[in-house]
């Protein structure tokens, strides 16, 4: 698979809009400048010919841990297409997907759609490793222990979505404060009497407080 979407994507790249995306992500990452929508014609027309991979999880590993930035969104988008193949274990592999080439456009899809639904599969596991990524010293686990219930629309866990809120008001990390904000601000559509109360009742940092307002 690997082989031959490099084929495809080197006859797609284009090194001005590759450049382009570069300097947005802060020069972290290389990129073969495909925009979104032509990578995943090219990803689809992959799948409609061979089909799902059997070994998904272990393929994107590997394409997570290549250069360019376009392999890894194809990675993280087929760990959710092989949910099937997920074992209890994989756990400990979405975790080093968090950790490794860390940034906001990989992290938040990660925290909310992966690990999301892994813990809609295996809800027993959610508060222990959750609280786990909370306290951990790694930025991108604390986030994503914040924003993982995103898609949980009415069904948020309240009482672990304060848990790992509290211990970071006064955060002084953007992407910490903005985590706090965002998800206060998606849960606020579905209960936004309970936002009203945690927000009067918590001291959160201008930026959070603004974004958890946002529909209130």
């Amino acid at each position: 698979m690997i082989n031959v979407l490099r084929q495809e994507f080197e006859a797609a790249s284009n090194s001005e809009k590759a450049a382009q995306q570069k300097a947005y992500l802060k020069n972290q990452f290389e990129f073969y400048g495909i925009s979104m929508p032509e990578r995943k014609r090219l990803v689809k027309a992959y799948y409609d010919e061979y089909g799902v991979p059997e070994n998904g999880i272990e393929l994107a590993k590997t394409m997570f841990s290549l250069p360019q930035r376009e392999f890894h969104y194809t990675a993280q988008e087929l760990l959710m297409k092989v949910k099937k193949q997920w074992e209890f274990h994989h756990i400990e592999d979405i975790e080093w997907f968090i950790t490794t080439n860390s940034w906001w456009d990989t992290v938040d899809h990660l925290a909310s759609n992966v690990a999301g639904a892994f813990f809609k599969k295996w809800p027993e596991a959610k508060k222990e490793v959750i609280l786990n990524w909370n306290r951990s010293e790694n930025m991108w686990l604390i986030r994503s222990s914040i924003i993982f219930q995103l898609k949980y629309k009415n069904e948020v866990n309240e009482e672990l979505l304060e848990m790992c809120i509290l211990p970071h008001t006064q955060d002084k990390e953007f992407f910490i404060r903005k985590a706090i904000g965002w998800a206060l601000r998606q849960y606020s559509r579905f209960n936004p009497d309970w936002v009203r109360d945690f927000i009067g009742r918590v001291a959160l940092q201008p930026l959070s407080l603004r974004e958890a307002k946002k529909y209130l």
